[in-house]
């Protein structure tokens, strides 16, 4: 009965928003009718237009307009109805291994600050001075992209992290991948959470209590990444979109100097799960120091238990060949599940030269059908696609502003549908600062039709915003799409993608009958 009065109350909101757009449509032709009719001399025409044109009641359509029976009320509704936890929960998830304090100041703000003047965006892989930061952060402003680049100049950093701890409104937040995973996950009570990483003294205050820190993954001083958000109304050449530009000088994270330490914490800690990230710190570093570490990362990742599912966190890279290196013989194989956002997608595809990878950037709304090819080409060249590969990635969680999708190969993981939906509603949440939807602080942005693929053949699919995950399946490979309710005014972007992933996780259960 709930469920009736469930989709009875939906397909009035749909229908209130559909008359809506009836109206609109016909007051449009009338207004065209009548303008044509005095135009050829028929002064009498409005009389014959309102003979055959039943235009709804004003007062009633505006109503509706302005009521929050909305396609985002739909979705949210549909959220709370059907987003449930699994039957079987983990009950232990170990997380490492970057981890440090975010200092979060404007972006534009700073570089004011620091005194330099507004030019040209270029992006650079490797920072060496402030001068790179500015072109970098305007280059990548101009794109609404999110980026991740590491500093080479120790002093040069100092003191551009000096000036922004400084600075009036500065903040500082839990950072790295682990470390906000783990905060994610502390949020759940009965979750026994492990965290490895250079956890320094600001860090260790500001973790949630639940967290547990081995004594060896303790350091003396912290590590400082800074945080340059940016927002569409900013100056400075001006943005697209809400988002940020980070950078470090971090040493410890850029060695992985806590994997060790992490995968020998597991041995007592005996987790259901394991989530790494941390690799990209790596990038930019040179092929020399990136190549024999990513050797020493995957042995020691490669003594973790076989039957614990191992999710790795993909972060913002810009060298090639390191890509390769994880991707094909190195890291990849060896997990179970990735998550991704579009930057890093089609990056993956460039580095492999793998579908679209011609392309050298999204132009808007990333293409659903481009999106599922890239999808469907990792797990098939580096998945376990087919019974007979020996790779044990099986699921890779992509988000992107306005959607997500969740893909896995059949017969591995359960209750997709309401982990693809989970990863959307805490990313419009954190990113609105809510515990729950306020459907007028957000809106739909996700297309409402699309292709499941951008070659032939392929379906054309479309969105039932009542049941707001569209899936469809190419092969063994079954494809989980949801659309996001997108903050109009978003209060921080840091961190989304790691919660995203981290309530996907939470939301997903590992399917007993098939072995890693």
């Amino acid at each position: 009965m709930v469920n009736i009065k469930a989709r009875v109350s939906d397909f009035l909101c749909l229908r209130s928003v559909w008359e809506s757009i009836m109206w609109r449509k016909a007051l449009v032709a009338a207004l065209l009718a009548l303008a044509v009719g005095y135009f050829y001399g028929s002064p009498e025409l409005p009389e014959q237009i309102l003979q055959y044109i039943s235009l709804p009641n004003f007062q009633t359509s505006s109503q509706n307009l302005n009521s929050q029976n909305s396609l985002e009320r739909v979705i949210s509704s549909a959220w709370e109805a059907l987003i449930t936890l699994p039957t079987r929960q983990w009950s232990r998830v170990a997380v490492g291994v970057n981890a440090c304090v975010d200092v979060v100041v404007s972006g534009v703000s700073l570089l004011q600050a620091l005194a330099v003047d507004p030019g040209i965006g270029q992006d650079h892989e490797v920072l060496h001075s402030k001068e790179d930061l500015k072109e970098a952060f305007i280059h990548y402003m101009g794109r609404g992209a999110a980026a991740e680049r590491f500093f080479s100049d120790r002093e040069a950093f100092q003191r551009i992290a000096r000036a922004a701890a400084e600075y009036p409104n500065a903040k500082f937040y839990v950072g790295g991948n682990a470390a906000l995973i783990a905060q994610k996950l502390a949020t759940y009570p009965d979750l026994m959470v492990l965290l490895c990483g250079p956890v320094g003294p600001k860090l260790h205050e500001m973790l949630d209590e639940q967290i547990i820190v081995p004594p060896d993954s303790l350091q003396e001083t912290d590590e400082f990444h800074l945080i340059l958000e940016y927002k569409a109304e900013m100056g400075f050449n001006s943005g697209t979109s809400a988002n940020r530009f980070i950078f470090s000088h971090d040493m410890s994270n850029g060695k992985m100097s806590s994997l060790e330490t992490f995968v020998v914490s597991l041995e007592e800690f005996q987790p259901e799960l394991v989530v790494l990230s941390g690799l990209h710190m790596m990038d930019g570093q040179g092929r020399e120091l990136w190549e024999e570490r990513l050797k020493e990362a995957v042995s020691a990742i490669s003594d973790i238990r076989k039957d614990i599912p191992i999710h790795l966190e993909l972060a913002s890279m810009t060298d090639k060949d390191y890509m390769n290196s994880i991707m094909q013989e190195q890291v990849m194989p060896i997990v179970s599940s990735i998550g991704l956002n579009e930057q890093e997608l089609l990056f993956l595809s460039q580095a492999g030269e793998g579908p679209h990878s011609e392309m050298e950037a999204w132009k808007g709304i990333p293409d659903v059908g481009r999106v599922s090819d890239i999808l469907l080409w990792i797990l098939e060249q580096h998945g376990r696609s087919e019974p007979s590969s020996e790779a044990d990635l099986t699921r890779i969680h992509f988000h992107t502003l306005a959607y997500h999708i969740l893909v896995t190969v059949d017969g591995y993981w359960g209750n997709q549908v309401a982990a693809v939906m989970a990863g959307a509603r805490v990313a419009c949440n954190q990113a609105c600062g809510l515990q729950s939807v306020d459907v007028s602080k957000v809106e739909l942005r996700a297309p409402l039709e699309f292709y499941s693929s951008h070659m032939e053949p392929r379906e054309q699919l479309s969105l039932n915003p009542a049941e707001p995950v569209t899936v469809w399946r190419r092969g063994n490979v079954t494809f989980y799409f949801t659309p996001v309710l997108v903050c109009k005014r978003p209060l921080r972007t840091v961190g989304l993608g790691d919660a995203i992933s981290a309530e996907g996780l939470l939301y997903s259960e590992l399917l007993p009958q098939q072995p890693f």
